[in-house]
This record gives C-alpha cells, structure tokens and sequence, in this order.
C-alpha cells in the first residue's frame, strides 16, 4: 500500500459523515446483541444478511466478563466499519479502543473513546510510529485486550502477534480471529511456514519451533509470559478464535 492510497483514505474518513454512538440510547447487556445492532459479523446472526455470522460474541462474552466494569484499553486490528469497535465499547463502558486498518476510509462510527489509525499494519515503521503517538498523547503502552481480525494471511498474523503481544499488559489477552484461514485457504498461505493452530500447540507445550520469523528466543519470551490458550470454534465451517493470556 503506497502513501498516495493511504492519505487519501483518511481524506475519505476525515470527510465522511459518521454516526456518533455516544448518543446511541440502546439499552442491552448482551454484547452478541450489541454486535447485531452495529452489524458485526462477530454475532451470532449476521444483520447485513441475516446469515449466520462467526458466533464469537458468545466466546469474548464467557472470557472477557472480569474486564466488565474496569477500565479497558483495546487494541484492535483490522476495525473495517467500526461495527465490533462500537459493540464493544457500549459493553465496556469504560472503554478506550485504539482502532489499526488499512482502509480506514469504511469507518462508519465515532466515539470520543474511539480512535483511528490508517496504516498496513506490517509496516513496522508506520506501526510503531503510531504505537509511539498512543503512548504520548494517551500516555498508553500497554493494552488490556488486543484483537486480530486483520487480513487473516499467515505472515501478517505471525508478524502482528510477534510486534504486538510484547504490548499486552499483565493479565491481558490476545486475540486471534480467523486463525485458521491459513489451513482453509491458499490464499491466506502466503508463506511457507507452520501454521498458527500448530504454533499454538507447540507454545502451550513450550516446544521450539522452525520458523523464520518467531526466533527461538523470542519463542522462549512467550513460553515465559503466556499463561494459557484456549481456542474455540464459532457456528461457521471457518469460525476459529484463540484467546491467548498474559502471565
């Protein structure tokens, strides 16, 4: 993604008309609800379609609930339309969520509580260019919860989690939607390298693995600060989600 497309796309979202769920008055304590309402396809029934969506609300509902009434901060990757930012940050309402996407251009939702950055999120560079701006201006460096929903290929979930779990906070978890993709599609597989339910598995097992981008050493940083792995199938044939918990 070259630099004209990417400031023309804020230009977009710096244009567009955005509606502002600070003045949304909906009234549930259901974040699949939530999801539905803001269309996500994180819900149980998608609202765009009215097709079955991921099913993960049920999931990030039973892992996330001791974040309920604390403030949180969220790191999210790949928000597309804001539509899962919004649901959660009406569930959390001590939310603050920091929003990573390459086309920030969809963005259709505001929040005082929410911000947006446009960056291809494996342009280390910009990444951390914007991670440095968080922790200046917020005064953020670590994030409570960080979720993966970006492009789902398999060099750009290894990278991010790679970049990114060193900024998790203690107790913190670390999400990755769709980390199956790479083993359903060709596409996704665009390195050759293990796949993640494999690297998962040897990381719950503290096993080393071959790999040219995680090095042993940084293996040995994870088996030292990941506490437990749980991962979960959703209502369609490539619904996978794993939450990943800091020590």
């Amino acid at each position: 993604m070259n630099f004209f497309s990417l400031f023309k796309r804020q230009i977009f979202y710096k244009l567009k008309k955005k509606i502002n769920i600070d003045i949304d008055n909906i009234k549930t304590n259901s974040l699949d609800e939530l999801f539905y309402h803001y269309g996500s396809d994180k819900a149980d029934v998608f609202r765009r379609t009215g097709e079955k969506g991921h099913g993960f609300s049920n999931f990030y509902s039973k892992k996330l609930e001791f974040f309920k009434e604390r403030n949180v901060n969220i790191l999210e990757i790949g928000s597309y339309a804001g539509a899962s930012a919004a649901a959660f940050k009406k569930y959390f309402k001590k939310s603050k969520i920091y929003c990573l996407d390459i086309n920030i251009s969809n963005f259709i939702y505001s929040s005082k509580d929410i911000h947006v950055y446009g960056l291809d999120i494996c342009n280390k560079k910009k990444l951390y260019n914007v991670l440095d701006k968080i922790k200046y201006e917020e005064k953020l460096e670590y994030f409570d919860l960080i979720i993966d929903d970006g492009s789902h290929n398999l060099s750009d979930i290894l990278f991010t989690f790679k970049t990114l779990f060193k900024h998790l906070a203690k107790k913190g978890i670390y999400v990755i939607e769709d980390f199956k993709h790479p083993n359903y599609y060709k596409y996704n597989r665009n390195i050759d390298h293990i796949l993640i339910d494999q690297l998962l598995d040897n990381l719950k097992d503290k096993k080393f693995f071959d790999s040219s981008i995680i090095e042993n050493k940084e293996q040995g940083y994870f088996f030292d600060n990941i506490n437990k792995i749980e991962n979960f199938k959703g209502n369609l044939i490539d619904s996978d989600i794993s939450f990943i918990e800091k020590n």
